[in-house]
């Protein structure tokens, strides 16, 4: 139903537009007394083999959905009941900013993508916090990022403010400098300032009573040489793992006419290689810490490699947009079929 008849009228909006119509859209249909639980019914695989522990965490199952689309927090639960394990929320930085001038989202439809140039739109942390606060249940991951006006000699500093802020909040976080929308942030991938920026963050979550997983979210565009500075830094900071991949600045063999446009692309171009990262990173480090796969997973099928791959969990986004919460689905009853087998 939703590939023969939502998606093609929501595909003759505009895309950003039409993903704030739908946010509203679910929270409204989640209002309605029972149909929180006609959602779950309908999208939701509950089944004990489906629980998977990670980095000291146990998922209920291990499909996720990636930072990005629920950037705010501001629908984390009605998200959950359509079968997802987790939810990541952000990226989020410490004061709100309105992130890049629109038209800042477009859909590539031959090439089942999608380009971003949304720059870290977000309200700031502490709405986002106060939304948190009215959690139940679900688990959550908080994606951090920096301000654009702050210089990448002051960056440390908006990723401590994150992370003080939500770490009541989240069960995990995530260090996002691969993010291609947000000038110079992904220099911040260079081994020195990634190795301090992750050492204070990993200083700080010692301290704590309890400390909360730090994962690092790192771009596909990455050469062999700086996936394997990647696997010294996470086992130099003991940081708990790794989310492979953000989006690729790649234009390779795509069709469709806004191939042009600038930003990061996801969808099915990235799903060879977000797979290869996994891959790489897992057989490198002698699978030494647990990666999260995303990137181009639009299928059970996709997301079963990525799993086979090295991937612990994984993540959807794209995929999602595309093929709609039925993946969601049908992934956990094909990671079920493949544990019966």
């Amino acid at each position: 139903m939703y590939k023969s008849i939502i998606r093609p009228i929501l595909f003759k909006y505009d895309p950003e537009e039409i993903h704030y119509f739908t946010f509203s859209m679910l929270r409204f249909l989640n209002k309605i007394p029972g149909f929180s639980a006609i959602f779950r019914s309908l999208y939701e695989v509950k089944d004990a083999r489906l629980e998977t522990e990670v980095f000291g965490l146990k998922f209920k199952n291990p499909v996720g959905l990636a930072a990005g689309f629920d950037k705010d927090a501001k629908l984390y639960k009605e998200l959950s009941n359509l079968g997802f394990g987790f939810i990541e929320i952000g990226t989020l930085t410490p004061k709100g900013q309105e992130g890049n001038p629109k038209k800042r989202l477009f859909r590539l439809k031959e090439d089942s993508a999608i380009i971003n140039r949304m720059g870290f739109n977000n309200g700031g942390v502490l709405e986002a916090v106060e939304r948190l606060k009215k959690n139940n249940g679900v688990l959550i991951g908080g994606n951090i990022g920096k301000n654009k006006l702050t210089s990448n000699e002051e960056a440390t500093s908006d990723y401590e403010i994150c992370f003080d802020a939500l770490y009541d909040h989240v069960d995990y976080f995530v260090v996002n400098v691969s993010s291609p929308n947000t000038p110079n942030l992904r220099a911040l991938q260079d081994k020195e300032p990634l190795t301090q920026l992750l050492q204070t963050l990993q200083n700080k979550n010692v301290a704590k009573p309890k400390q909360k997983p730090i994962l690092l979210k790192i771009a596909p565009d990455l050469t062999d040489e700086q996936l394997l500075d990647i696997i010294d830094i996470v086992n130099e900071t003991k940081i708990a793992g790794v989310i492979a991949t953000n989006t690729t600045i790649s234009r390779e063999n795509l069709q469709s006419e806004n191939k042009t446009e600038m930003g990061g692309l996801s969808g099915k171009p990235l799903t060879k290689r977000s797979t290869e990262v996994i891959r790489f990173l897992s057989e490198k480090s002698n699978k030494s810490f647990p990666i999260v796969g995303v990137g181009g997973i639009h299928s059970a099928d996709d997301a079963i490699e990525k799993l086979e791959a090295g991937a612990s969990l994984i993540q959807l986004y794209t995929g999602f947009i595309y093929e709609g919460p039925a993946l969601i689905k049908k992934i956990n009853r094909k990671i079920l079929d493949k544990k019966l087998r």
